[in-house]
């Protein structure tokens, strides 16, 4: 397995990528001091897939494994099922050392992080991703939480998992659509910080689609070891980190105005990367050659790439304005300056972002 180390001191953890490697998750978790009783939250869709296997490796290992399932989707991201999880973890006595795994994809992975970094004031979280979005964004830098109806992961902390243990497989019982909404964050890596991993996204487009192993396993390996680097410089985003949001000021906005069902959160991600670029063009920041490529890119991989006619402006800044990333009300954007690199700019006018929503 490739093994990719996320140095955060005492905090630090591992980064596994393989393939067929679920039957080896039990054993691994021997290796760390937990009590006997621990849990596990998956929804329907993922356990019927996945569960059986999961379970059977954890019990093997001599655990006694609680399940739990919630709902599918972004809009059950709520308080009501983080208070079924409590719920179900005090009714089956899991003490200071349990620890809790996600088995799915973004939203398993955020609420089960949030629920354990505040059940007994904090357990172990072990994050076991099986949608690509997951896989290479969400399970890795602690960053947990969930949904208001307000504004998008409002509600949240800053809880490292003691180990993600990623297996390529999952993603071939994944919808077309969840797969390619995780491309979107790999399209991200490519643009804030490595411009030879964008030229690889843009080469090497059918490989990944037909999953090939060799070729996914590389992106994945790749967009870690990206935000491995950034949050192991900056675990909760006083800089650096912020880099890791490009797209997401304008694809967050997009999510809540309309109500976390519309769009995937990749999709809504790749709305935003393309008018951030077009964003920073207008600014003069990115020349016209490189914010084309980048919207190219997205459409190559059938992602959307325009601001839906639908969607009101004026809500749109109002669910900015309320994003935990602004401060003051003042707006703060993740622009490119050219593939590979990308500025965090604090003072953007009204009227530029209106323009380059409405362009």
């Amino acid at each position: 397995m490739e093994k990719i180390r996320v140095d955060l001191a005492e905090r630090s953890y591992n980064i596994y990528i393989g393939s067929d490697t679920l039957d080896g998750i039990g054993d691994r978790l021997t290796l760390f001091d937990l009590s006997p009783k621990i849990a596990m939250v998956s929804n329907p869709t993922v356990f019927s897939l996945y569960g059986d296997r999961v379970t059977d490796t954890v019990r093997k290992a001599g655990f006694d494994l609680l399940t739990i399932t919630i709902p599918d989707g972004e809009e059950f991201k709520d308080l009501i099922r983080v208070e079924h999880i409590y719920d179900e973890l005090l009714r089956y006595k899991l003490d200071r050392s349990s620890a809790l795994i996600a088995l799915g994809g973004g939203v398993i992975g955020d609420i089960t992080g949030f629920a354990a970094s505040t059940y007994m004031r904090g357990i172990s979280s072990i994050q076991i991703p099986t949608t690509l979005l997951a896989q290479v964004d969400s399970s890795v830098g602690g960053k947990t939480g969930f949904n208001h109806k307000l504004g998008k992961n409002m509600i949240g902390t800053f809880w490292q998992p003691g180990i993600v243990w990623i297996d390529t497989e999952t993603l071939k019982t994944l919808p077309e659509r969840e797969l390619l909404a995780g491309l979107a964050e790999v399209i991200k890596y490519g643009v804030i910080h490595d411009e030879e991993l964008f030229r690889f996204l843009e080469h090497n487009r059918d490989k990944i689609l037909n999953i090939d192993s060799d070729t996914v396993t590389h992106i994945i390996k790749r967009s870690c070891e990206i935000k491995a680097e950034v949050v192991s410089k900056d675990e909760r985003e006083s800089g650096l980190r912020a880099i890791l949001n490009y797209g997401h000021t304008i694809g967050h906005a997009v999510e809540t105005v309309t109500g976390y069902t519309r769009f995937l959160h990749g999709e809504a991600v790749a709305i935003g990367m393309c008018l951030e670029a077009r964003l920073s063009e207008l600014l003069g920041i990115i020349d016209k050659e490189h914010a084309q490529r980048i919207k190219a890119l997205i459409d190559s991989y059938g992602l959307p790439s325009e601001m839906p006619e639908d969607i009101k402006t004026g809500d749109l800044f109002s669910s900015m304005k309320l994003d935990k990333k602004a401060v003051a009300g003042a707006l703060k954007f993740i622009l490119p300056e050219k593939i590979g690199k990308v500025r965090i700019q604090k003072e953007v006018s009204e009227k530029d972002i209106s323009d380059s929503l409405q362009a």
